[in-house]
């Protein structure tokens, strides 16, 4: 997974979040746009390059409050 190719796919709107992701999400008490953002300023941490169905990353990135997120 390319952050490149992943900040253009969310910038064209091509991204879908699952339930799993949601959950997560209202559990941390962050935002879809508060994840998105800390995506656009943040740098892979880890590959996964052979997860199913699809290659992943770890993502560290920062809310607007400068709390850190982990995205994946």
């Amino acid at each position: 997974m390319d952050l490149d190719d992943l900040r253009s796919a969310i910038a064209a709107k091509r991204l879908r979040i699952t339930d799993h992701a949601d959950e997560e999400a209202a559990n941390d008490r962050l935002t879809l746009d508060e994840i998105l953002k800390s995506v656009d300023n943040g740098e892979t941490i880890e590959h996964y390059p052979t997860d199913k169905p699809y290659p992943i990353c770890l993502i560290l990135g920062q809310a607007e409050n400068g709390q850190p997120v982990h995205s994946v």
